[in-house]
């Protein structure tokens, strides 16, 4: 079904030609202008813009939508004017990065309580640290710093790296020939185990590995899930190992549905960062957001 919103959006970005303007005219940011033009490209079928370094010009097609709906569309914002209340204010959108696993125990309780619209995206580090430079995002979490001076990183918790098992794993076996100090058995030992991974993310196995045993682990996991959070999931049903951060299990390990195996000898801690642009006009709401991760974490 058409939203009507993307009608608004398609005429702020024919009247402004960027996305920038779109944005500034409807008070919402720039991702959720994108959002609803190719949403609204999908609906009807064809492309309304073709896209310039530093304009968005109207396709022929284009041309024709606008003015088949440019008439109706003013009437419906008259009306909402005429009987919107005049002490309503716009409510500001902003754009949140972060991995799926993260947003998942940490923020998604809380959407549905937030006095402001938010738009959250997934992807990695690196490309959430530069589409916050752009102001694509207007606040991340990340454990990794960049290296702009237009970007604040504040750190506000950390996270330890660990082998967690399913509550039916022989953990006594692996403490006997943990305590017997041989490396070369102990890795043995793990690799004959059944273990679990995702499909985007396996730099947690390669560094516990590579810290623990100096090599990195020449073995794949057995079960490849979508998302770290599904491991956690498959492994409070019976056995298997998985490398994860220690926040995302730590109610299925109070509970025992999930055992934590092992820390390493050598912990690997990674520290969280808030990052924001310096110059944001979102402090209020990335401050809301900020305090419900630290209540969280």
């Amino acid at each position: 079904m058409v939203n009507l919103e993307w009608y608004r959006t398609f005429k702020a970005i024919y009247s402004t030609g960027t996305l920038t303007g779109a944005a500034q005219t409807l008070f919402i940011s720039q991702p959720g202008v994108s959002l609803h033009l190719s949403s609204l490209e999908s609906y009807v079928g064809y492309k309304l813009f073709d896209r310039t370094a530093r304009k968005m010009i109207p396709t022929e097609k284009g041309k024709v939508f606008y003015n088949a709906i440019i008439e109706p569309l003013i009437k419906l914002e008259e009306a909402e004017k005429n009987f919107q209340k005049s002490t309503e204010k716009q409510t500001p959108t902003i754009s949140v990065g972060m991995c799926f696993e993260t947003f998942q125990i940490t923020l998604e309780q809380y959407i549905s309580t937030l006095p402001f619209n938010v738009i959250i995206q997934f992807g990695q580090y690196p490309e959430m640290l530069e589409n916050l430079e752009k102001g694509i995002l207007d606040l991340i979490i990340t454990p990794q710093k960049g290296t702009s001076t237009e970007i604040e990183h504040e750190a506000f918790s950390s996270e330890t790296i660990v082998m967690v098992g399913g509550h039916e794993i022989d953990d006594q076996a692996f403490n006997t020939i943990l305590a017997q100090g041989d490396s070369e058995a102990l890795e043995a030992w793990l690799k004959q185990q059944k273990w679990y991974g995702t499909t985007g993310d396996m730099e947690h196995l390669r560094r516990f590995w590579q810290l623990n045993f100096n090599k990195y682990p020449d073995f794949r996991p057995n079960y490849i899930v979508p998302n770290l959070n599904s491991i956690v999931r498959c492994l409070t049903s019976g056995k298997g190992l998985a490398i994860i951060p220690d926040f995302l299990c730590k109610k299925e390990v109070e509970n025992g549905l999930v055992k934590m195996i092992w820390k390493g000898d050598k912990e690997l801690t990674n520290t969280l960062y808030f990052g924001t642009k310096k110059k944001t006009i979102y402090v209020s709401e990335t401050e809301v957001i900020k305090k419900l991760f630290r209540e969280v974490m």
